[in-house]
């Protein structure tokens, strides 16, 4: 009950957009707050980030920051991606599925063509 007559009161107030941008787009989002001096103001909320994805199995790859796109670019190498092969793109149980998958494959060519040379010999 608290809560809700706190929050009745706070909207009692006339509160105006700060920007210039007067239409509640997911942009434009914003909650109550007062300042020091007893005025009520808004506050420009930021947009939610996604965590990056792995490619093949789309989940959460660990080790990069989760920030809005903007952001992301004036972030350093280092930040953006991991010291692997496909790192910040792949996450590391795909890229082990893919080097073993390679592997057997090569290994798979090599079998058969030993199995050719065997049968022109005979």
């Amino acid at each position: 009950k608290q809560w809700y007559q706190r929050r009745v009161a706070i909207t009692a107030g006339r509160v105006t957009y700060r920007r210039r941008l007067s239409y509640n787009t997911k942009s434009n989002k914003t909650h109550f707050c007062k300042t020091p001096g007893g005025k009520l103001v808004y506050h420009y909320s930021k947009k939610k980030t996604n965590v990056s994805k792995c490619g093949d199995c789309k989940s959460a790859l660990h080790g990069i920051t989760a920030v809005r796109p903007k952001k992301l670019a004036s972030l350093s190498r280092r930040v953006k991606t991991v010291s692997r092969v496909y790192g910040g793109t792949k996450c590391g149980k795909c890229v082990r599925s893919r080097i073993i998958r390679a592997f057997l494959i090569e290994e798979q060519k090599i079998v058969a063509k030993v199995l050719k040379a065997q049968a022109s010999k005979i």
